[in-house]
């Protein structure tokens, strides 16, 4: 099962659906990873009833944290916000599927504490948003 997981993880870094930029955009948020240098913009579009409709992410980085980015966005099409701000590390574990190590996890989670940091209306993102 870990091989299938794996070539998600490849096919979405080679070729993500939800590369890109939104233009315009109802929340955007950004933020890197110090640790190796990921960095992960998240674009996301809400309608009236605070549901995101439309999503992309830009930036570069790793094969998982890139995977996850486009993994995730595909997952919150279609929540409202407050569902989104539900979302934790495990929810991001399983869209990859498979186990991680410390480092890799921080490259994983990237994606999450940047949408949730701009769900929250955030100045700066916090590993905390994602510890839960």
């Amino acid at each position: 099962m870990d091989d299938l997981y794996r070539e998600i993880i490849i096919e979405r870094f080679k070729e993500p659906l939800f590369r890109g930029v939104l233009e315009p955009h109802d929340i955007s948020f950004e933020d890197e990873n110090p640790l190796c240098g990921d960095h992960i913009r998240i674009d996301l579009r809400v309608d009236e009833n605070s549901r995101v409709v439309e999503a992309a992410f830009s930036g570069h980085g790793c094969a998982i944290s890139q995977a996850s980015a486009d993994l995730l966005l595909e997952s919150i099409i279609g929540k409202t916000l407050d569902e989104v701000k539900q979302l934790n590390k495990q929810d991001v574990l399983d869209l990859l599927g498979i186990e991680l190590g410390p480092v890799r996890l921080k490259c994983a989670l990237l994606p999450l504490k940047v949408v949730k940091a701009g769900v929250y209306g955030l100045g700066e993102a916090s590993d905390s948003l994602v510890e839960e």
